[in-house]
């Protein structure tokens, strides 16, 4: 199995709705929500960030990171002697002006660990948008798609509509499939499934991306599930499975297993490319 491509079709299986509580730590704030059975801890890391507990059962099952200051957040690949930095520790290591408080693997990636879609970086579009189907894998799996921002503005759009949109990116990963579209759960999913791995995948709302990875396996509706109804998010993108990596100092996680491809790098300083 190729570490970036995954060939496996994945199916999924859907849960019972439950009430669910919400409780953010930096305003005090309790609210109920309708939730398929999952509740959600939130506190506020820094100005720009907050750190969220996805919750089952009373038990931590995923671990997710709400960005608004999108001029702090990039994507890296390689270093400036054209290396592949495949380590957050790399990257901080080459960057020492940089602290980095967030980091997580950023799509999928050949065995030579270049993107298998499109990819932007700094304003320069180093692979193109993939318009393949019919293909196998979880990056063909339909309709896949893009996430992309620049210092405004974030968006996570189908790979047909950021086609047609001309958007001016700064930064952009693909992958896939989709997980939500309009709110609503992926559609190809296959409720009964038992293809569990580890996953993560990134939403978006109100301009704001989270991005969530897994503490343990879980499929893929379920995965998406986390964003319809806890996050409450409007699209959301696959990343990847099984090399899922993050590294979130708030709870102790720092992934290693694995050597990336693309990497999401988000800094306290701007512009963390010093």
């Amino acid at each position: 199995m190729l570490i970036s491509l995954h060939y496996s079709i994945d199916h999924t299986i859907k849960y019972n709705t439950l009430n669910g509580v919400v409780m953010n730590l930096k305003t005090g704030v309790y609210a109920l929500i309708s939730m398929m059975g999952l509740s959600a801890l939130s506190f506020q890391v820094n100005a720009n960030t907050d750190y969220i507990k996805i919750i089952k059962d009373k038990k931590v099952i995923a671990d997710a990171v709400r960005i608004d200051d999108l001029d702090q957040l990039q994507l890296f690949l390689k270093n400036q002697q054209g290396q592949t930095y495949k380590k957050f520790a790399a990257v901080q290591k080459e960057h020492k002006k940089c602290q980095i408080s967030f980091a997580m693997n950023a799509g999928m990636y050949h065995p030579n660990f270049a993107p298998v879609g499109l990819y932007i970086e700094q304003g320069k579009q180093q692979t193109e948008l993939n318009q393949q189907k019919n293909k196998f894998g979880n990056f063909f799996m339909q309709p896949n798609g893009v996430v992309a921002w620049n210092n405004k503005q974030a968006v996570i759009k189908t790979t047909e509509q950021y086609l047609k949109s001309n958007f001016k990116a700064r930064y952009a990963t693909q992958s896939g499939p989709m997980l939500l579209i309009n709110g609503e759960i992926n559609p190809i999913f296959v409720k009964n499934s038992d293809s569990l791995k580890v996953r993560n995948g990134v939403g978006i709302k109100n301009n704001q991306l989270y991005f969530v990875i897994s503490r343990g396996k879980i499929n893929f509706y379920n995965f998406a599930d986390i964003f319809k109804s806890q996050l409450k998010t409007d699209q959301a993108l696959y990343l990847d499975g099984s090399i899922s990596s993050a590294f979130i100092p708030q709870v102790k996680r720092h992934d290693q297993n694995y050597d990336l491809g693309p990497m999401f790098i988000y800094s306290e300083a701007k512009n963390c490319d010093d």
